[in-house]
């Protein structure tokens, strides 16, 4: 990107770099601002392309396949059980793609304000482990929010807390291996602000999001080539203080753990031999979405169907079966994108895999193909792509925010290690 004048640097550089370094803020305020913020970047970016002539920041494979999934999704919603809402989420879905070029633009420019973006959101890491663990000990936060059996800091009654931090937390670690190269007071204080976000991941209740941020270790220690004993570090010792916690007061543990086994009735406190898939309202979840699947194995049911066609008889199992989504990435896709859609999902996962093991054989030669800083982004993405375990809502404008913004800095990186 080239600018002619100050004032058009100001307009498609400064304001975009700085609505996205603060996105971790707005993300905390819940989906408007923080999508309005990517929604303007990419406008701002589209503005620039066509301004000055300039359409090869798109000729790319992944900017390709992502348009294939677009059309698929805008065709789908026209001719499949149409409906506004299904509509809109379909058109407007372009803008994800569309900010991820122009984030990757922006960082080929002037990749200073990573810095930024990385002080942002070390300021909410800190902020949502003062206020998390303050509530946690008193019942309410520091603006009196209470809390009950979850712990929700800032987050309230939506109780994603969990969710907010295991998705931020691998972007976050990334960065600060990137940024912080001393070992001063920031590093270790850095250390102390891993470890209790994890711990307070445990606290916040959010199974999915202790699952995640567990794996997402895991995948770090396999496959970095320096961070294995600072992950492993950071790691044991937020189990260390979890033990002392549920120890100390096993409400946390409670709902981690024992309410897990009860509503997978690994337990059998019904008396009952049924085994069910996370819980009995997921299990029936995934057969009505199953159901709707094998009567519409091409197309599915259509983008934000699933919610109208889990209450029609033939799709109906219990009382608990209908929801606005079937709380599982894959069978949502089956379901409501039918075959096509899903297999975009299962190309994405493949090519993930392809990836992985050529940095396996290289890392049996004592190279690599991905650094540490990239493998970090990479178990930030592993954590939407794996397939078994309760996710939330596909085309849910929060979560497809924080997907998308690991995928800026895993191309830019890639292009940096290519270049």
């Amino acid at each position: 990107m080239t600018f002619n004048s100050i004032k058009q640097k100001f307009i498609f550089f400064n304001i975009p770099t700085i609505l996205f370094s603060l996105l971790p803020f707005f993300l905390i305020t819940g989906p408007f601002l923080s999508d309005f913020a990517i929604s303007l970047i990419s406008l701002l970016f589209i503005i620039y392309c066509i301004k000055v002539k300039e359409y090869h920041y798109f000729k790319n494979k992944y900017f390709y396949v992502f348009l294939f999934f677009w059309i698929y999704l805008l065709i789908n919603s026209l001719i499949n059980n149409f409906n506004l809402d299904s509509l809109k989420i379909s058109f407007f879905y372009f803008r994800y793609g569309i900010f991820v070029v122009g984030v990757v633009a922006l960082l080929e420019v002037d990749n200073k304000f990573i810095k930024y973006f990385f002080y942002s959101i070390f300021l909410c890491f800190v902020a949502l482990v003062l206020d998390g663990f303050y509530q946690y000990l008193n019942g309410q936060n520091f603006f009196g929010l209470e809390s009950t059996v979850r712990t929700s800091s800032f987050f309230g009654e939506e109780k994603i807390l969990g969710s907010y931090l295991s998705r931020l937390w691998p972007i976050f670690f990334g960065l600060s291996i990137l940024i912080i190269k001393k070992k001063n007071f920031l590093f270790f204080f850095l250390i102390l602000i891993f470890i209790l976000s994890e711990a307070l991941i445990f606290l916040s209740g959010d199974r999915s999001a202790f699952f995640y941020i567990n794996l997402s270790a895991i995948f770090v220690i396999l496959f970095s080539k320096k961070l294995v004993f600072l992950r492993t570090f950071t790691l044991l010792s937020s189990i260390i203080l979890l033990v002392i916690i549920s120890y100390i007061n096993p409400t946390a543990k409670q709902r981690v753990f024992d309410k897990t086994l009860e509503q997978m009735n690994l337990n059998k406190d019904d008396k009952s031999d049924k085994f069910y898939i996370f819980s009995r309202p997921h299990t029936h979840h995934y057969i009505s979405a199953y159901r709707m699947y094998l009567d519409n194995k091409i197309l599915g049911v259509g983008v934000k169907n699933f919610r109208k066609f889990c209450k029609v008889e033939k799709y109906k199992i219990s009382q608990v079966s209908c929801a606005s989504h079937p709380h599982n990435t894959y069978i949502q896709l089956l379901s409501e994108t039918g075959l096509v859609g899903f297999l975009f999902l299962m190309s994405a996962l493949i090519y993930f895999c392809a990836k992985m093991f050529k940095h396996i054989l290289l890392r049996l030669k004592k190279s690599v193909y991905f650094t540490d800083f990239e493998i970090c982004i990479l178990s930030g993405i592993v954590i939407y792509l794996w397939p078994v375990v309760p996710t939330g809502n596909v085309f849910n404008n929060w979560l497809n925010i924080a997907m998308i913004l690991n995928f800026p800095f895993l191309i830019w990186s890639r292009k940096m290690q290519n270049s």
